[in-house]
Order: structure tokens, then C-alpha cells, then sequence
């Protein structure tokens, strides 16, 4: 804890944090600061910058916490982690450069004791299971309250991994089933990120030369893709890809359509 300036006193909080209290004399306003070093620091990862902003001003409500730098892709976060040296990573998977999970991989490679909560607008029943499996310790979806963030961010800073009871009941349900739970599994789980990303793309439309663009990866590469996806999901013919991956789509967003697999 820094020095306090004259006239200044201690305050002490809850949770054993202490405050130091002065008066600013050429302001002529009361001061409440705690010392920079003693928060815990926190770095957001995020595309758009309105919620960068958001997130900046819920986080600023809590005397403990300090928002020590902003990243809109993983280039940037990156160098931002190195820089800053951040508790905690509160990251999105669709990035500019790069999905999210590529980061998270990063960041577990390259800084290791550094905490990645997903913050996210993707499906969480599919996605945060594979975010924990790449290295996050837990998983927000972006339509959930900020009560149910700060929840995610406290728990995370004590060590623990968070994610919903929708998906603790998922991965509850298929670790007691064992084997017979696996052969009920949807065939996009037996996806990877990479093949998930281009399965919903597909979904969506685009081409394989849209697809490379977007994925900044050559058009073969995403050849290779599909026909991993193919084999996978048990698909003989070359026609069944697209109206499997546009029933998915659709499925996600409350659609009712049949399994994603082979008909």
C-alpha cells in the first residue's frame, strides 16, 4: 500500500482491503483512492469497442478491480498481456484476427498463470465446454445479466472454473452415461473449433472462397475442412454438407428442424 498523503486515514473494508481517505486541497473535494498495485488487474478482449466500454464501466464499480488495458483481436491482446501482466483475461471467440479459442490456447502457452473468462454471444451449450478444454477457466454468455458476469469474474479470480448450470448438467449427464452418452452426442461435438467454424459458415452460405477470406486461410485448407467435417459426420454424398449445416443454423436459433447427421 502506497504512503498516504497528510491529513489522510485509513479505512478499513470489508474483505480486509484498506482505503486511504484524504482531502484534496486545491480541488477542495473528498478522495477515495486504493493503490493502483493492490487492485486486481483485468484486460478485455473484444471486436467492438461499445462493449469494451461497458464492460470498462461495470468493472470500475468495484473498489478492487482496475481495467489495465483493451484488445480488439489476438495480435493485440497478446502484446497487451505481455505488457500489462493481467490476473485476468475477459475474452470474446469471434475476434478480427482470430477465434477466440486460438487465444485462449495462446495465452496458455505463452502466459500461463494468467485466467481466461469467455465472455460471448456463441452458443454456450456448444462453445464452452471447448473453451474450458482449450485453457479458459470459465464461460459467460453475453445474454446473461451483469450480475451473472461479476459472479463469473469473482469466482474465476479465486481459482474456481465457472460456467452455467445448462452446461454442468450437459457435461454432468455425458460423463455418467459414458459410452452410450457419447453415441447419442450430436455429430458437430465430434467437430474441431476449426471444423465447427467452417460447418457454420457453410451454414450460413459462403462459399469456399468467402470462407477463406473470412478465415484468412486458403481455399484448399478449407477444402480439407469439409471433407474432414464429412467423414465425421458420417455424410456419403457431397450434397448432404450444406442442408445438414443450414438445419444446424437454423436449429440455434430456435428452429425446429432434424438431426445434423446423415438422414
Amino acid at each position: 500500500m502506497g504512503s498516504p498523503g497528510a491529513g489522510s486515514r485509513a479505512v478499513q473494508l470489508p474483505g480486509e482491503v484498506t482505503l486511504w481517505v484524504g482531502i484534496r486541497v486545491k480541488s477542495g473535494h473528498l478522495m477515495a483512492r486504493l493503490d493502483q498495485k493492490d487492485k486486481l488487474r483485468i484486460l478485455l478482449v473484444d471486436d467492438y469497442p461499445l462493449v469494451r466500454e461497458a464492460l470498462r464501466t461495470l468493472l470500475s464499480r468495484e473498489a478492487d478491480l482496475v481495467v489495465c488495458g483493451e484488445a480488439e483481436d489476438q495480435k493485440g491482446a497478446l502484446a497487451a498481456i505481455a505488457a500489462s501482466k493481467p490476473d485476468l483475461v475477459i475474452a470474446d471467440l469471434m475476434l478480427k484476427d482470430a477465434q477466440g479459442l486460438e487465444l485462449i490456447t495462446a495465452i496458455r502457452r505463452r502466459h500461463p498463470g494468467t485466467r481466461v473468462l469467455v465472455l460471448s454471444i456463441c452458443d454456450e451449450m456448444l462453445y464452452a465446454e471447448k473453451a474450458i478444454r482449450a485453457g479458459a477457466c470459465g464461460y459467460v454468455s453475453k445474454y446473461e445479466a451483469s450480475s451473472r458476469l461479476m459472479d463469473a469474474v469473482r469466482k474465476v479470480l479465486r481459482g474456481e472454473v465457472y460456467w452455467s448450470e445448462r452446461v454442468a448438467l450437459k457435461i454432468a449427464s455425458r460423463v455418467a452415461g459414458g459410452a452410450r452418452a457419447l453415441e447419442r452426442s450430436s455429430p458437430v461435438d465430434r467437430l474441431s473449433e476449426r471444423e465447427l467454424e467452417v460447418f457454420e459458415l457453410i451454414g450460413k452460405g459462403l462459399s469456399t472462397e468467402q470462407i477463406a477470406a473470412l478465415m484468412r486461410i486458403s481455399s484448399s485448407s478449407v477444402e480439407t475442412y469439409r471433407t474432414r467435417i464429412r467423414r465425421k459426420m458420417g455424410f456419403n454424398r457431397g450434397g448432404e454438407l450444406l442442408p445438414a449445416a443450414i438445419g444446424w443454423n437454423m436449429a440455434r436459433l430456435g428452429f425446429r428442424t432434424g438431426p445434423p447427421g446423415p438422414q
